[in-house]
C-alpha cells in the first residue's frame, strides 16, 4: 500500500500514537505532517485496593500504558477494544488477552457474554471524560462493573505550522482518530474547504460534520488497519 508523497496527510492524534502512525504512514512510502490536537496528562490520584480485580478493560492503547506505569497487576483478563489495543496489553506482560474488533459497545456486548451475571472485579481503566458510558452498560446487563480514570486529554489550540500551510496549500488529508481529536481540530482550524478528513468512526468525524471541508470518509471498521486503508483508496481516488 502506496500513497503518493505529493498528497500531505496530517496526523491529528495524541502522543505517543501520533509518532506510531508517523511510523506505519512513512512505511507507505508518505512524509506525514504531526499536528497532535490533544495532549495527554497523568491525573493525580491514589490507585484503589486491586485485589479483588480479575477482568481489566481497556477502551485505548493508553489506558494500558498509564495503568501498566501505575500498577504491576497482570494476572487480570485485559479486554481490550481492539488490535492496537490488545497488542499494547501483551507488551505490558499480560497473558490473557481479549481483542474486540475496535467499538466499545461491542466490546461491552462481548463482556456480557463471555462473563456470568454478577461477576465481580471488572474495572474499566481509561481517561476521565470516558466514565460511565462503558461501565454503565455492564451494570445494566448485571456486571457491578467499576470505572478508574488515571489520565486526562488535553486539547490543542493551534495546528502546527506545516499543517496550517499544508491545508492552506490543499488538498490535503487529516486523519481523525477520535471526536475530542476532531472537535479541536474544528475549534483550532482555519479554511478547511481543501481538507479531506478520514476518520476512524462516525463518532470521530461528527464534530466536523459542522464545517465547510472538501469531504468526510469514515473507515469501514473503528480501528487503524481500516483508517488506513480508507485513507489509501481515498488518495487513489484523487
Amino acid at each position: 500500500m502506496s500513497l503518493s508523497k505529493s498528497l500531505p496527510v496530517i496526523v491529528t492524534r495524541a502522543e505517543p500514537g501520533a509518532s506510531e502512525t508517523m511510523a506505519r504512514l512513512a512505511a507507505m512510502d508518505v512524509t506525514p505532517i504531526a499536528s497532535p490536537m490533544l495532549s495527554l496528562a497523568r491525573l493525580d490520584v491514589d490507585m484503589p485496593d486491586l485485589s479483588g480485580v480479575q477482568h481489566l478493560v481497556f477502551t485505548s492503547a493508553n489506558g494500558v500504558r498509564f495503568f501498566s506505569e501505575a500498577s504491576s497487576l497482570r494476572a487480570a483478563k485485559a479486554w481490550c477494544v481492539g488490535p492496537s489495543t490488545a497488542a499494547a496489553a501483551r507488551e505490558a506482560g499480560f497473558a490473557a488477552v481479549y481483542e474486540g474488533a475496535g467499538d466499545a459497545a461491542a466490546l461491552a456486548a462481548d463482556i456480557l457474554v463471555a462473563l456470568p451475571e454478577g461477576t465481580e472485579g471488572v474495572l474499566h481503566v481509561a481517561n476521565e471524560a470516558a466514565a460511565g458510558d462503558l461501565v454503565a452498560r455492564l451494570k445494566e446487563g448485571g456486571l457491578p462493573a467499576e470505572f478508574l480514570a488515571l489520565y486526562e486529554t488535553r486539547p490543542s489550540e493551534d495546528l502546527a505550522p506545516e499543517a496550517e500551510a499544508a491545508l492552506a496549500a490543499g488538498p490535503a488529508c487529516v486523519l481523525i482518530h477520535s471526536a475530542k481529536g476532531a472537535a479541536a481540530f474544528a475549534w483550532a482550524a482555519g479554511d478547511l474547504d481543501q481538507a479531506i478528513v478520514v476518520a476512524i468512526s462516525e463518532a470521530a468525524a461528527r464534530p466536523l460534520q459542522g464545517r465547510e471541508v472538501a469531504a468526510i470518509h469514515v473507515a469501514e471498521a473503528p480501528n487503524e488497519d481500516a483508517l488506513l486503508a480508507t485513507l489509501a483508496a481515498v488518495a487513489d481516488g484523487l
